[in-house]
């Protein structure tokens, strides 16, 4: 699926237009875009700044080095 994305700004002159060119195609949905602020941003984010907390989830890698292996004699290390 495919959305094409209008500013509400621009809505009255862009979405009936929109609509009317992709009425055809299934895959494209034409949708007026009505968020009033960014959900990061704005005043509300500013309030929880201070409990927010970046964490790496990647595992963490073993301390120290590889011990080296002994191949015992008559075989060939790949």
């Amino acid at each position: 699926m495919i959305y094409c994305v209008v500013p509400e700004e621009m809505s009255e002159e862009l979405y009936p237009r929109l609509v009317e060119y992709y009425k055809d195609d299934a895959n494209v949905k034409v949708i007026i875009d009505r968020r009033v602020r960014d959900r990061r941003g704005g005043e509300a984010a500013d309030e929880h700044d201070e409990r927010r907390e970046v964490r790496d989830r990647r595992r963490k890698r073993v301390v120290g080095e590889i011990p080296a292996v002994e191949v015992p004699s008559g075989e060939t290390a790949e």
